[in-house]
């Protein structure tokens, strides 16, 4: 323990946008997050820097060179490192009170309920191409009532959505049931973004390859994620505000200087199921006559 830390020192410049009962609250809150790549990191330190003070983190993956353009934990001095033990360091050099869980070999079938067990909210930072253990984490927040949201840094923007107990599914929003793999991936793209923003400034589609894994990202997509996801969790942790969770979804493009945000059926309705049928071929176009997805991670 740091003995020259005091929390209420370090927290007194959120006072005003939160009263002194509030930044108490915050601190005896435990949010868990999935991830502690590209989105998962910057949400980690955001919600430390507003003062929750308990945590459960997962990530198997070790930093590497590939990460460093978006990935918070990302350095010359990292390299090789476990994500979860980096940004475990991080945050408790912010808070040297701050308890953190790492679950360093990942989320999985078996240590989902321990990893979920007491948290009041779930952040999730898992790689986009990571669907199966997505979509129980969802399934099972919403059967233990934990709010779960999830916001994804499309270009140099966020598509965010919340998930709870009394909210469309995630399931039931995105269509993912009795879909192929290469399906999955695009119902999750286009119901985050439906109003495909971002793809016009898209200067070398080639980049985007899916087949590969492998899609371009932005640190500025990535701070506004966990700005704007740090902004809704407060709603829902201090139980005050308004937060519309699914089927409402939002997009805010910084490039693009727009905000949308609607209420829709999902990927069920008939617009978006064309839609998604067309990026579909698309997408099968780029797999190319062997339809096979490489192993190559997109994290």
């Amino acid at each position: 323990m740091n003995s020259g830390f005091s929390y209420a020192e370090a927290f007194s410049r959120n006072l005003g946008w939160f009263t002194e009962a509030e930044q108490q609250a915050l601190r005896g809150k435990t949010v868990a997050i999935a991830g502690m790549g590209g989105v998962g990191g910057v949400h980690l330190l955001t919600m430390a820097r507003l003062g929750v003070a308990n945590f459960k983190i997962a990530d198997m993956d070790v930093f590497e060179n590939a990460n460093f353009n978006r990935q918070v934990g990302a350095m010359m001095s990292t390299i090789g490192q476990p994500k979860a033990d980096v940004l475990a360091r991080m945050v408790q050099d912010i808070n040297p009170e701050a308890k953190v869980e790492k679950f360093g070999e990942g989320i999985n079938d078996a240590n989902l309920d321990v990893f979920l067990k007491g948290v009041d909210l779930f952040i999730d930072g898992f790689d986009f191409f990571v669907l199966d253990i997505r979509r129980k984490t969802f399934a099972r927040c919403r059967e233990l009532g934990i709010p779960a949201v999830t916001a994804a840094p499309i270009g140099m923007g966020v598509a965010f959505m919340a998930f709870t107990r009394d909210s469309m599914s995630f399931e039931d929003y995105f269509r993912f049931e009795g879909c192929s793999k290469e399906r999955q991936y695009v119902n999750f793209l286009m119901g985050l973004a439906p109003s495909g923003m971002h793809r016009a400034y898209l200067v070398d589609p080639t980049r985007a390859d899916l087949p590969k894994k492998r899609t371009p990202s932005t640190f500025i997509g990535v701070e506004l994620c966990a700005a704007f996801t740090g902004a809704q969790v407060v709603k829902f942790l201090l139980g005050r505000g308004d937060v519309r969770p699914a089927p409402y979804h939002y997009h805010f493009d910084a490039y693009r200087n727009k905000f949308k945000s609607g209420r829709q059926s999902g990927n069920g309705g008939l617009l978006q199921r064309v839609k998604c049928h067309f990026a579909e071929q698309m997408f099968r176009k780029q797999l190319g006559p062997s339809g096979a997805l490489s192993s190559a991670s997109g994290n």
